[in-house]
């Protein structure tokens, strides 16, 4: 008894559609707990002074909605050095770091020659996050992006896919090495763009710092960050080498509450250009 032969295409679609619902099935969903919204006022004259810095030096906050030019900052030093992407206080007259209660620190700025990274520098500021400049990378390595996307507080977790070339897409910006990372989880209840991550440290699990968080990709679910040389350049020299990694390690099921953590005690702020 012979059977019909079934016809290639019929063969060739059902293959796909087998590995395809294997592969969804496989997808890693490491998905953070929505953040914690940062104090207000009341919150925070219950708390008192809660930054390292002094109300003399501290202005009120624009009180306008998330602008594309807003970012993230990390400490990498405590008398008041933060780090940036450049983009994002490359064309601001007045950076300024926001410390909660509607309050905010006004930043001198140094722009990196050659990467998408900018130094902050404040007087005074909180503990810093520890930083590697020779980190050993590995594809599928594991990273958390601490941070503002949108404007708001949330993080992102990711692995990484390897080396690639970010074209420079305004006049003047040449073509930067990156490294490219797979999005595998993001704030519970945040959608669409992470246009306001830009800046954020790129944490191994130790919770140090091996990058800054430049750019994404969203319809190809990537995010772009500078490779270790260009972070190691812009940075060396500023941090002492006894700088304490966290107390914990960073993992897929606490990384939301390590960045909420971080976020409090204002080694990762958000960054806004004051007018003027």
């Amino acid at each position: 008894m012979h059977f019909p032969r079934l016809p290639d295409w019929l063969i060739y679609g059902t293959v796909l559609a087998v590995l395809v619902m294997a592969s969804l099935g496989r997808r890693e969903n490491a998905d953070a707990p929505p953040a914690v919204p940062p104090p207000d006022d009341v919150e925070v004259a219950l708390l008192g002074p809660v930054t390292p810095f002094d109300p003399a030096v501290t202005v009120n906050a624009p009180d306008a909605a998330f602008q594309p030019m807003t970012g993230t900052a990390f400490s990498i030093a405590g008398d008041g050095r933060w780090v940036t992407a450049r983009h994002v206080v490359e064309g601001c007259r007045k950076p300024a770091l926001i410390v909660g209660g509607g309050r905010a620190v006004a930043a001198a700025k140094r722009l990196a020659p050659r990467a998408d990274v900018a130094v902050l520098i404040t007087e005074g500021g909180p503990p810093a996050v520890p930083v590697v400049v020779a980190p050993s990378l590995h594809p599928g390595q594991r990273a958390f992006h601490p941070g503002f996307p949108q404007g708001r507080a949330g993080e992102v977790t990711t692995r990484l896919l390897g080396r690639e070339t970010l074209k420079g897409q305004r006049r003047g910006r040449r073509d930067e090495a990156v490294l490219a990372w797979a999005e595998v989880g993001r704030t519970a209840g945040m959608e669409g763009t992470l246009a306001g991550l830009s800046g954020a440290p790129v944490l191994d699990r130790q919770g140090r710092a091996l990058g800054v968080t430049i750019a994404e990709a969203p319809r190809r679910g990537r995010i772009y960050t500078t490779i270790p040389a260009a972070f190691g350049a812009a940075v060396r020299g500023m941090q002492e080498a006894d700088e304490l990694p966290l107390g914990e390690p960073v993992t897929i099921d606490n990384y939301g509450r390590v960045a909420d953590a971080m976020r409090r005690d204002l080694r990762v702020a958000q960054v806004v250009c004051l007018p003027g």
